[in-house]
């Protein structure tokens, strides 16, 4: 008898224990999301337009990543901006009034990489604001690297399964200003197999991104000679391409 009441009491003990565990599994992953979950800025070195001889026109774009209304694609766009997939990445669809998207890396061998990394969709949390920015699907668990930026509020996109993951919170000047000179022409399917080198050939004048960087590693933007070096070092890396 003394035997089975020790066992009954060992086993409260394990449950007991067992329940002290969960609860500090429970309050860990808590902690652990919710410091996933502190917004962090983006900043978008974007070059408009450039003319030889003349200092690029562009500026840049501030983004406040939010991992708590999409943390897959929260998680997804941090990675993207550390790997530096997007330097030099041109801005291929501008939809006035609607939306302007990037995110094919301009190395055609790192889009070959990158064109089937899907993620899982997030459920939409926040609406498509304008000045938000979303992932671009073709379908359920579809998002890659392409993202999207609303000009307008476009709540319709909402229904649809985009979850917005953050916010442009300083910059939609610039976002605004993007070449929208071929709306939607360069084609997909050949930045895929011939990144930059297609779109430089075809589309010249396409905006694009000089350096994605999150905010904290940024190096200081002051000084007008990092712009000349910038310049400099995108045609060496321009050439570098086409090889």
């Amino acid at each position: 008898h003394t035997h089975t009441h020790t066992h009954t009491h060992t086993q409260q003990t394990m449950k007991v224990t067992s329940l002290v565990a969960l609860a500090l599994l429970g309050t860990l992953c808590s902690a652990g999301i919710a410091a996933a979950a502190e917004p962090y800025v983006v900043e978008l070195d974007v070059v408009l337009s450039k003319n030889k001889g003349k200092k690029p026109k562009g500026g840049v774009v501030k983004i406040e990543i939010h991992p708590d209304w999409a943390p897959v694609g929260a998680a997804r766009f941090k990675e993207i901006v550390e790997l530096g997939i997007w330097d030099w990445g041109r801005f291929f669809r501008v939809v006035p009034d609607f939306i302007v998207q990037w995110g094919i890396p301009g190395d055609a061998s790192v889009a070959k990489e990158w064109k089937n990394k899907r993620i899982p969709d997030d459920p939409v949390v926040e609406t498509n604001a304008r000045g938000s920015i979303t992932f671009a699907t073709s379908g359920a668990n579809s998002r890659t690297s392409q993202v999207f930026i609303n000009f307008k509020d476009n709540a319709s996109l909402d229904k649809q399964g985009f979850a917005p993951f953050g916010r442009v919170i300083e910059g939609m000047d610039i976002v605004d200003q993007i070449y929208a000179g071929y709306g939607g022409d360069p084609d997909q399917g050949k930045i895929q197999e011939k990144g930059n080198q297609y779109l430089r050939k075809e589309f010249p004048k396409l905006s694009y991104i000089r350096q994605a960087k999150v905010a904290s590693l940024l190096p200081s933007m002051t000084g007008e000679d990092t712009e000349g070096e910038g310049e400099d070092s995108e045609g060496g890396g321009e050439e570098k391409d086409e090889m």
